[in-house]
């Protein structure tokens, strides 16, 4: 099994491919100022097996196109849909974020959690800009830097991981350059990280080793995924994801 295949294999029956939670996507959709009333076209894109796309479905007059990369993620929020009944209110699209086929101004609603990082933020913002309606809004979470100065284990280990990560100020920058009026910001907060991704993380490992043999290339993941966690566990005073929430203005895109 390839890299690509045992990462799927470690993921896909996760509720949440990256730091997130239920009352911080509620908080992020409370920033937003959005007309839940209203009848709302989502665009969840990045889905991952859909935690935040299933959330957005309490909506009473909202539909999602979860959109992401690997069918196999995609299968496993159709499951969780039907279980849920909310089958009618989700179209999933297995597409990769770069070449999305929407027409322009074809969503009220743009969200994407902890996925932009796949083509960069500056690209992504960008590039979506044109799916939205005038008016529309943007809710994207980004690995972000919360202090001006770091020590320089972490800042190198990022950097070398996520170039693009920066601090929020500079983010904020990026969207007002890219057609966007900042609505919104907060940190996640640490329970999004540990007790929502980390460890159920961290209760898959065996099963997954044995799953795939304890082969090299499975352990070289997880090791991979551990020295995260303890550079998070050192550092997470120095970064963590921000939650940007931004209005569709007339600008560049």
């Amino acid at each position: 099994m390839d890299e690509y295949q045992l990462l799927l294999d470690l993921h896909k029956n996760a509720d949440r491919q990256g730091p997130g939670g239920d009352a911080e996507t509620w908080k992020a959709l409370d920033l937003a100022q959005v007309d839940t009333s209203a009848p709302l076209q989502i665009a969840d894109i990045g889905c991952g097996t859909g935690a935040s796309t299933l959330l957005l479905t309490q909506l009473p007059n909202a539909r999602i196109t979860a959109v992401d990369l690997f069918p196999e993620f995609l299968d496993e929020l159709e499951k969780r849909a039907a279980r849920t009944g909310v089958t009618d209110k989700i179209s999933t699209l297995p597409c990769s974020m770069d070449n999305l086929p929407f027409d322009n101004e074809t969503f009220d609603v743009l969200w994407s959690e902890g996925a932009i990082y796949n083509i960069g933020f500056t690209k992504g913002i960008r590039d979506w800009h044109r799916f939205l309606k005038p008016g529309g809004i943007l809710v994207v979470s980004e690995l972000t830097w919360t202090t001006g100065d770091r020590p320089s284990e972490i800042h190198t280990y990022w950097a070398e991981e996520y170039p693009e990560i920066e601090t929020a100020s500079a983010k904020i920058g990026i969207l007002e350059n890219y057609g966007y009026a900042p609505i919104g910001y907060f940190v996640l907060p640490e329970h999004c990280w540990s007790a929502n991704y980390y460890q159920p993380m961290q209760n898959r490992f065996k099963e997954f080793l044995d799953r795939n043999g304890n082969s090299d290339a499975a352990r070289a993941i997880v090791e991979a995924e551990k020295k995260e966690i303890a550079l998070y566990e050192s550092y997470k005073t120095y970064y963590s994801y921000g939650v940007y929430i931004a209005r569709k203005v007339e600008g560049p895109n």
